[in-house]
Protein backbone atom coordinates (compact mmCIF):
# COMPACT_ATOMS: atom_id res chain seq x y z
CA UNK A 1 0.00 0.00 0.00
CA UNK A 2 1.43 3.59 -0.84
CA UNK A 3 2.70 5.41 2.22
CA UNK A 4 -0.18 8.09 1.66
CA UNK A 5 -2.97 5.46 1.84
CA UNK A 6 -2.10 4.06 5.17
CA UNK A 7 -3.58 7.17 6.52
CA UNK A 8 -6.84 5.18 6.20
CA UNK A 9 -5.93 2.46 8.45
CA UNK A 10 -4.21 4.64 11.47
CA UNK A 11 -6.71 5.20 13.80
CA UNK A 12 -3.78 7.62 16.32
CA UNK A 13 -4.26 9.86 12.67
CA UNK A 14 -7.48 9.61 12.01
CA UNK A 15 -8.44 10.65 15.46
CA UNK A 16 -6.68 13.93 14.50
CA UNK A 17 -8.50 14.59 11.32
CA UNK A 18 -11.67 12.80 11.27
CA UNK A 19 -14.01 16.36 12.23
CA UNK A 20 -12.21 18.32 9.64
CA UNK A 21 -12.50 15.48 7.17
CA UNK A 22 -15.97 14.92 8.35
CA UNK A 23 -17.04 18.37 6.90
CA UNK A 24 -18.55 19.66 3.13
CA UNK A 25 -15.77 22.17 3.14
CA UNK A 26 -12.84 19.70 3.32
CA UNK A 27 -14.74 17.23 1.20
CA UNK A 28 -15.32 19.94 -1.49
CA UNK A 29 -11.37 20.02 -1.96
CA UNK A 30 -12.17 16.78 -4.03
CA UNK A 31 -13.76 19.26 -7.13
CA UNK A 32 -10.64 20.61 -7.71
CA UNK A 33 -7.47 19.85 -9.93
CA UNK A 34 -4.23 20.28 -8.03
CA UNK A 35 -0.91 19.44 -9.64
CA UNK A 36 -2.39 17.36 -12.79
CA UNK A 37 -2.69 14.19 -11.66
CA UNK A 38 -4.15 14.34 -8.18
CA UNK A 39 -7.54 17.04 -6.87
CA UNK A 40 -6.93 18.82 -3.97
CA UNK A 41 -8.15 16.36 -1.37
CA UNK A 42 -6.28 13.62 -2.07
CA UNK A 43 -3.00 16.46 -1.91
CA UNK A 44 -3.84 17.60 1.35
CA UNK A 45 -4.24 14.36 2.64
CA UNK A 46 -0.81 13.60 1.14
CA UNK A 47 0.57 16.55 2.75
CA UNK A 48 -1.18 15.92 6.45
CA UNK A 49 -0.03 12.35 6.78
CA UNK A 50 3.60 12.42 5.56
CA UNK A 51 4.03 15.53 7.48
CA UNK A 52 2.07 14.25 10.55
CA UNK A 53 4.13 10.81 10.50
CA UNK A 54 7.40 13.11 10.47
CA UNK A 55 6.14 15.31 13.00
CA UNK A 56 5.59 12.09 15.01
CA UNK A 57 9.35 10.45 14.45
CA UNK A 58 10.30 14.07 15.88
CA UNK A 59 8.41 13.89 18.99
CA UNK A 60 6.74 17.24 17.61
CA UNK A 61 3.60 18.63 18.36
CA UNK A 62 1.37 15.85 15.76
CA UNK A 63 -1.85 17.12 16.09
CA UNK A 64 -1.23 20.67 14.76
CA UNK A 65 0.58 18.96 11.68
CA UNK A 66 -1.85 16.47 10.63
CA UNK A 67 -4.44 19.25 10.85
CA UNK A 68 -2.78 22.49 9.21
CA UNK A 69 -1.11 20.17 7.08
CA UNK A 70 -5.00 18.99 6.01
CA UNK A 71 -5.95 22.66 5.68
CA UNK A 72 -2.87 24.33 4.36
CA UNK A 73 -4.70 24.43 0.39
CA UNK A 74 -8.32 24.78 1.70
CA UNK A 75 -9.13 27.02 -1.34
CA UNK A 76 -11.80 26.58 -3.84
CA UNK A 77 -10.46 28.49 -7.29
CA UNK A 78 -8.53 26.66 -9.75
CA UNK A 79 -5.00 28.55 -9.58
CA UNK A 80 -4.03 27.84 -13.15
CA UNK A 81 -6.87 30.34 -14.70
CA UNK A 82 -7.89 32.86 -11.48
CA UNK A 83 -5.88 35.58 -10.54
CA UNK A 84 -5.45 38.33 -8.08
CA UNK A 85 -4.37 41.65 -7.79
CA UNK A 86 -2.89 41.52 -4.48
CA UNK A 87 0.32 39.12 -5.57
CA UNK A 88 0.66 35.60 -7.12
CA UNK A 89 -0.74 32.63 -5.68
CA UNK A 90 1.77 31.76 -3.90
CA UNK A 91 1.42 34.89 -1.70
CA UNK A 92 -2.82 34.89 -1.78
CA UNK A 93 -3.77 31.02 -1.62
CA UNK A 94 -1.94 30.90 2.03
CA UNK A 95 -4.24 34.00 3.41
CA UNK A 96 -7.38 32.75 1.80
CA UNK A 97 -6.51 29.07 3.12
CA UNK A 98 -6.12 30.47 6.93
CA UNK A 99 -9.49 32.26 6.50
CA UNK A 100 -11.22 29.56 5.12
CA UNK A 101 -9.76 27.18 8.11
CA UNK A 102 -10.41 29.82 11.05
CA UNK A 103 -14.24 29.84 10.02
CA UNK A 104 -13.98 25.95 10.35
CA UNK A 105 -12.42 25.39 13.37
CA UNK A 106 -10.05 27.06 16.32
CA UNK A 107 -6.60 27.12 15.16
CA UNK A 108 -3.55 27.66 17.77
CA UNK A 109 -0.54 29.81 16.98
CA UNK A 110 1.37 26.86 15.02
CA UNK A 111 -1.56 25.61 13.23
CA UNK A 112 -1.61 29.18 11.83
CA UNK A 113 1.69 29.60 11.14
CA UNK A 114 1.71 26.34 9.00
CA UNK A 115 -0.96 27.51 7.12
CA UNK A 116 0.28 30.86 6.35
CA UNK A 117 4.13 29.95 5.48
CA UNK A 118 3.49 26.55 4.05
CA UNK A 119 4.79 28.58 0.79
CA UNK A 120 8.03 29.27 2.16
CA UNK A 121 10.84 29.22 -0.60
CA UNK A 122 8.54 30.96 -3.06
CA UNK A 123 7.40 33.51 -0.17
CA UNK A 124 10.17 35.37 1.92
CA UNK A 125 7.81 34.84 5.00
CA UNK A 126 10.07 32.26 7.61
CA UNK A 127 8.06 29.76 9.62
CA UNK A 128 8.34 30.20 12.83
CA UNK A 129 8.35 26.20 13.71
CA UNK A 130 9.71 23.22 12.96
CA UNK A 131 6.52 21.60 12.07
CA UNK A 132 5.74 24.56 9.50
CA UNK A 133 9.21 23.95 8.01
CA UNK A 134 8.33 20.33 7.71
CA UNK A 135 5.00 20.62 5.49
CA UNK A 136 6.55 23.16 3.80
CA UNK A 137 8.82 20.51 2.27
CA UNK A 138 6.45 17.75 2.18
CA UNK A 139 4.07 20.37 0.31
CA UNK A 140 6.45 20.73 -2.11
CA UNK A 141 7.83 16.69 -2.28
CA UNK A 142 4.10 16.09 -2.77
CA UNK A 143 3.52 18.67 -5.71
CA UNK A 144 6.71 16.91 -7.64
CA UNK A 145 5.37 13.71 -6.97
CA UNK A 146 1.89 14.05 -7.74
CA UNK A 147 2.63 16.01 -10.89
CA UNK A 148 5.52 13.29 -11.93
CA UNK A 149 3.72 9.99 -10.97
CA UNK A 150 2.36 9.40 -14.84
CA UNK A 151 5.94 9.92 -16.51
CA UNK A 152 7.48 7.80 -13.61
CA UNK A 153 4.76 4.85 -14.60
CA UNK A 154 5.83 5.46 -18.37
CA UNK A 155 9.26 5.27 -17.73
CA UNK A 156 8.99 2.14 -15.20
CA UNK A 157 6.55 0.26 -17.68
CA UNK A 158 9.63 1.11 -20.79
CA UNK A 159 12.80 -0.26 -18.42
CA UNK A 160 10.12 -3.20 -17.94
CA UNK A 161 9.39 -3.71 -21.22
Amino acid sequence: MELYRQWEEDTEYRALIDDLLATPEVQHLADFKQHHHSNRLEHSLRVSYTSYLIAKKMHLDVRSTARAGLLHDLFYYDWRTTKFDLGTHAYVHPRIALHNAEHLTDLNKVERDIIIKHMWGATLAFPRYIESYIVSLVDDYAAVAEFSHPYKQKILAAIEA
